[in-house]
């Protein structure tokens, strides 16, 4: 029993089989990490790279910053050093890593310091850790250097320990991923005296930068993090290894976290720390953001956005869900996905529309939550923010404009009631102005509709209520019913333009619904790559007004150098280099992107499940929001999943046809084996007895005989063979002349002299037959082939006839015989190729009748064979025939 319990599972072993697959075709990463700068990682680098090199190593240096330090310097001597490359920015020279000379020259290793480097302007990606990502995907192994402030996850933390804001940092998952780490550590007091010596920076420099970032807490801080993340490293190592090699052990209860974030900065604290835990705790991670009614602000949207890509940088799995209900859809969400742990930011602001909410969001999420943790992150906020995190004006999108029009309606209804107030009454005024702001509830966003409720509250009191023209009323139900109407008219304005919004959401979600079915049902009905691709660019421009330019890869597996389709997009020299850049990594590449953004165009890959189909580039304006984005990943994703369909049916036909042409192969071969084997050794026997001895002459003339009678079979084998061949490749072309049809019968009679000696052949052609105009080579072939067939199975002294006649523009040849024709099950097979029937005589290939067909539609014609009511067989052929004017005018 124990023995099936640490079975392996087949499909984890087999993901795992693959995973290291994957992993043999990369380089391997090798980062030398520190806490800060000085503590010697480029120094230990070439150290390493140098006891490397004694073994054999081939290794360069890709990029190298020594600093000015003389032992960093002696190090880098004796290694192939790849010269940068120069990039103009702000008219002054700025040196980069030459990614394109290392991947040509290919080496074994290459040394690149500076991991969270930023590169200059124009270069291929925006970060540095993206140009080794590439070297890696080539192969080839990488030393790197990196320190602990430029992980992602730890910048807010470290800007709080030294008070600086850390700009260039890199994903975690790039840390995490390195094939190994090693630790360059030293003690904060050596560290200070290596500064104070001027050994890390010029004393100028070194004396600043003791008394900012260089304090000894600050360094006994950075340095405690960088030992607790490798720490944390080594033992999710150790478990992967223990799991991997199913040692027993006391396992982790698979921890699940889910961060819940929003349009806010704290969401990026939030995530980083959340990414901090789970690293630690083990714990795989997800976030999400919970869409509402409410209308996000530019700005809001732009702080979205910023957390969306944060999450990515993280590594982090993120969803967007759309809901009324916060907590429910957090709650249902760590349900369904078996969360363990939520983490949520503390509510940092409260505004007047806060008071309308059923409880706190927080206080909410854990009465709900159930068996769930609820981790509260609180905000760092600064105390000159504290009455903004307590009070807030709410957060209107809509503009002034809405507001005057709000107005102007309010002030023209309240007009003409004023007019008519003698006739209606004040009560009714009441019932017209609620059904106003009703209505403009639904065409205007929240502030709009507050301000309608409030000015049709107040004009209803001042100019309506007794006593008009003053606020005072007397009478309690006058009192009671204007604050049941404003109450009433704010309600149902904001409940309106609440649903309003919702129906909004839910049109444009169902819109993309239909889009994406409109889109896959054309696409499942379009057959062949060009009707893919205008089925794809018609959609696009349809639903994203985006010209686009689809380029699919060759039987090569490599990117053709030609767009799929017409279209406005012409692509230059160097924009296809990017296209086939990003068919190669299968990763977007263009504008609003970190990789070769100088271009007017994004490029995406068309990726399926199993390989890379092509790249579509598009000429983005503008950003897409989140939104947009999934609803176009969508859309690549239905295209690119319909083109790699093609490409599999494409595949499997010509697989099948392989495997048609394999039997095909293995048919003929043991078809003509026979068949030349005969012929063949006819003539090697009669002619190695002419030459052994001398015979008599009649002897001499038999054995002639034979040579010459096998020598004909083997052409008339050959001729087949040739034939067939060229119906196959499609190079039959008929080349039409005017023929006369006597000529045509006195050929095949006379070519067939010999065979038809045991036979009576008679032929029938009308008198008035007209020249006709045909391949006189190809008809006689075929002729040839029937009697040939019939003289091989009908009995010796039976008649053979062939017959001719035009009817009606068409040119009608009958061959006939009175033998024992095709049994029934037969005659839908007669022309298949190689097809012998089970009754025929020994002989034979079965090409004859399949190529009598191929000539006969070579000429847009059809042939039939049938049975014949008292006995033998019947072909009979038609061909449209052009007749000789000469002979119309005759008749």
């Amino acid at each position: 029993m124990s023995f099936l319990d640490n079975r392996p599972n087949p499909d984890e072993l087999l993901a795992s089989l693959m995973n290291e697959e994957e992993k043999s075709k990369r380089g391997k990463l090798k980062i030398f990490f520190g806490m800060c700068a000085g503590v010697g990682k480029t120094y230990t680098m070439l150290q390493t790279a140098h006891a490397e090199n004694l073994k054999g190593r081939d290794i360069i240096i890709g990029y190298v910053e020594t600093h000015n330090r003389k032992e960093t310097a002696e190090l880098v001597e004796g290694f192939e050093l790849i010269p940068r490359k120069t990039y103009e920015y702000k008219s002054t020279p700025v040196y980069e890593m030459d990614l394109d000379a290392i991947l040509a020259r290919n080496p074994e290793i290459v040394l690149v310091d500076e991991l969270a480097h930023t590169n200059a302007p124009g270069s291929r990606h925006t970060k540095r850790y993206q140009d080794v990502q590439e070297i890696l995907e080539n192969g080839i192994n990488v030393y790197t250097t990196l320190n602990v402030q430029h992980l992602e996850s730890r910048s807010d933390t470290v800007a709080q320990i030294t008070g600086i804001i850390i700009r260039e940092t890199l994903p975690d998952e790039i840390f995490e991923n390195a094939d190994e780490v090693e630790v360059v550590d030293l003690v904060p007091d050596e560290l200070l005296q290596r500064l104070s010596e001027g050994k890390v920076y010029t004393p100028e420099r070194s004396k600043e930068a003791i008394e900012n970032f260089f304090r000894k807490g600050n360094i006994t801080a950075l340095r405690e993090m960088a030992l607790r993340i490798v720490a944390d490293r080594v033992d999710k190592q150790l478990h992967d290894y223990m799991q991997h090699k199913r040692i027993r052990g006391p396992w982790k209860t698979g921890l699940h976290l889910l961060v819940a974030i929003d349009y806010s900065q704290q969401s990026k604290r939030l995530l980083r720390w959340a990414k901090n835990l789970s690293y630690s705790m083990g714990a795989s991670i997800e976030a999400i953001y919970v869409e509402t009614l409410h209308v996000l602000t530019p700005k809001e949207r732009e702080q979205l956005d910023k957390n969306i890509l944060l999450t990515k940088q993280l590594g982090i799995k993120f969803r967007i869900i759309t809901n009324t209900d916060i907590v429910k859809a957090i709650v249902d969400f760590a349900q369904k996905e078996n969360v363990t742990h939520i983490i949520v930011g503390k509510p940092r602001i409260r505004n007047v529309m806060s008071m309308f909410r059923l409880g706190n969001l927080v206080n909410k999420l854990i009465r709900y939550s159930g068996n769930i943790d609820v981790y509260i992150l609180g905000s760092d906020s600064q105390a000159k923010d504290h009455f903004k995190e307590r009070v807030s004006i709410p957060s209107f999108t809509s503009n002034i404009r809405q507001y005057f029009i709000i107005a102007l309606f309010v002030f023209l209804t309240s007009s003409a009631c004023y007019l008519a107030k003698d006739f209606i009454g004040y009560q009714v005024v009441s019932f017209i102005l609620l059904f106003l702001v009703s209505f403009l509830a639904l065409f205007f966003g929240t502030g709009p509709i507050l301000l309608a409720a409030t000015l049709s509250a107040i004009i209803w009191d001042y100019f309506f209520i007794p006593p008009q023209f003053t606020l005072h009323i007397e009478r309690p139900i006058d009192m009671l019913m204007l604050v049941m109407f404003f109450i009433i008219a704010l309600l149902n304005g904001i409940l309106t333009s609440r649903v309003r919004r919702q129906e909004k959401k839910i049109r444009i979600r169902e819109e993309r619904t239909e889009a994406l079915y409109q889109l896959t049902r054309e696409l499942s009905l379009g057959s062949g790559l060009d009707e893919v691709s205008k089925i794809a660019d018609k959609y696009i421009q349809k639903y994203f007004n985006l010209d686009c330019a689809i380029i699919l890869k060759n039987d090569l597996n490599q990117l053709n150098d030609q767009v799929q389709h017409e279209t406005k997009i012409t692509l230059s020299e160097n924009e296809f280099s990017i296209a086939a850049w990003v068919f190669k990594h299968s990763t977007k590449a263009g504008k609003h992107t970190d990789t070769l953004p100088s271009t007017d165009y994004t490029f995406y890959p068309l990726t399926g499940n199993n390989d890379n189909m092509g790249v579509i580039a598009v000429a983005h304006t503008n950003i897409l929001t989140q939104g947009e984005e999934q609803f176009w990943e969508a859309f690549i994703s239905q295209i690119s999943g319909r083109y790699e369909r093609e490409f599999l049916r494409t595949t499997a036909k010509k697989a099948y046809l392989l495997n048609e042409s394999d039997k095909l192969y293995k048919t003929l071969f043991n078809s003509i084996s026979h068949e030349l084997r005969i012929p063949v050794a006819t003539i090697m026997g009669a002619s190695d007895t002419l030459l052994s001895q001398s015979y008599p002459e009649e002897t001499k003339l038999k054995l002639y005989s034979e040579i010459n009678t096998a020598s004909v079979r083997l052409n008339r084998l050959i001729e087949n063979l040739l034939n067939m061949s060229r119906l196959e490749s499609g190079r039959i072309t008929p080349r039409p002349d005017w023929c006369d049809v006597h000529d045509l019968a006195n050929k095949v009679a006379d070519n067939l002299k010999q065979e038809l000696i045991p036979f009576n052949l008679s032929t029938v052609i009308p008198e008035d037959m007209p020249l006709v105009y045909i391949d006189f080579g190809l008809i006689e072939q075929v002729l040839h082939n029937l009697v040939l067939n019939t003289t091989q199975n009908a009995p010796a002294g039976s008649n053979i006839r062939i017959k001719f006649f035009y009817d009606h523009g068409f040119l009608t040849i009958q061959e006939m015989d009175r033998g024992s024709g095709f049994p029934p099950a037969e005659l839908s097979s007669v022309f298949n190729k190689f097809y012998r029937g089970k009754n025929a005589k020994a002989g034979g290939t079965g090409l004859g009748l399949s190529i009598v067909k191929g000539f006969i539609e070579a000429h847009q014609g059809t042939v039939i064979a049938e049975n014949r009511q008292n006995g033998g067989a019947l072909f009979t052929i038609k061909i449209p025939v052009k007749i000789s004017e000469m002979t119309q005018f005759n008749k």
